[in-house]
């Protein structure tokens, strides 16, 4: 991997490898300081890759002790094809030998004011039991959207403002509309972030994120850090 002029960006031409890698090297010291690996994942299409790679060294974590969230979900059933949560079953989930209670869904097919209310419960007691304010990923995957966005947190959207609430409804410019997303409260209280960007098109949206602009550049971990890893 190569590393910018700016720390934060790392470039490779071995993209899903080199994710992979991340993942389990974050996985493996998350486990040996603390027991446990919280895990984010991103939905769209970049990570699918990263996933099958990430399953086929599936014999480099022990998934019994990594906790799997969703950074945001479609408001679909999740054996919708616009689900994130299937994407991630199909790539990941059904092909590493994890405990079904430590994927934490977000159900899509509830209305999402109950969807939100229950996934933000869901974590927040975890939180409590690690004694936390708010729940703590140890790495956190997230993507890039074409209009900046990241997460379901777009641009001139509410979601945006939300300073309390950990897990919101949004609405997306893309059907479906309707999204489940993290905002920055909890996006925030990540240990570890890592924007997973491989298309060539969006390098000025890149560069105008790591200036703090879009939702994307509002991505600032209080007592974390950001990389992007770009392909």
């Amino acid at each position: 991997m190569q590393t910018d002029v700016d720390p934060r960006v790392q470039r490779t031409t071995q993209f899903n490898l080199d994710a992979a890698q991340l993942i389990i090297e974050t996985g493996r010291e998350a486990i040996a300081n603390n027991g446990l690996f919280r895990l984010g994942l991103a939905g769209g299409n970049t990570p699918r890759a990263v996933y099958e790679q990430l399953s086929a060294h599936s014999d480099a974590l022990p998934w019994d002790r990594v906790q799997i969230t969703f950074g945001d979900e479609r408001c679909v059933p999740p054996e919708d094809a616009n689900s994130n949560y299937r994407m991630a079953k199909e790539s990941l989930l059904s092909r590493v030998p994890i405990p079904e209670g430590n994927v934490f869904r977000i159900k899509g097919e509830l209305s999402p004011e109950v969807a939100a209310s229950e996934y933000e419960a869901k974590l927040s007691a975890v939180a409590t039991r690690f004694g936390e304010r708010v729940y703590a990923h140890d790495l956190l995957l997230l993507g890039l959207g074409e209009d900046g966005h990241t997460a379901s947190l777009f641009p001139d959207s509410a979601a945006l403002e939300e300073t309390v609430r950990l897990v919101v409804p949004n609405i997306g410019p893309k059907p479906p509309p309707q999204r489940i997303t993290f905002t920055y409260p909890l996006i925030n209280a990540a240990r570890f972030v890592l924007f997973l960007l491989k298309d060539p098109a969006k390098e000025p949206i890149l560069q105008s994120a790591l200036q703090g602009q879009f939702p994307s550049g509002k991505v600032r971990p209080e007592a974390g850090k950001v990389l992007w890893l770009v392909g």
